[in-house]
């Protein structure tokens, strides 16, 4: 499989950007996901995903992701 350009030649910093973008992301799908669960009809229609273990998790991990990214680009 061929890599991207743009991933090949891009900085350490832009690769944690990217990662933590996307833990970012799915910690975006992860609150939705909460958010829609607690608003169910049948309240005995639970499942078994721990949206906000996953969601917290993420958040955490992409936040402190895309903190080490925005210091090495500011870093140059």
């Amino acid at each position: 499989m061929h890599e991207p350009d743009f991933l090949l030649f891009a900085s350490d910093a832009t690769l944690v950007g990217i990662a933590g973008g996307g833990l970012l992301l799915i910690a975006l799908v992860a609150m939705l996901a909460e958010r829609r669960r607690l608003k169910r009809q049948d309240i005995n229609a639970v499942g078994c995903m721990p949206w906000s273990a996953l969601f917290m998790l993420t958040f955490f991990g992409g936040a402190i992701l895309m903190a080490l990214a925005v210091k090495g680009w500011l870093s140059g």
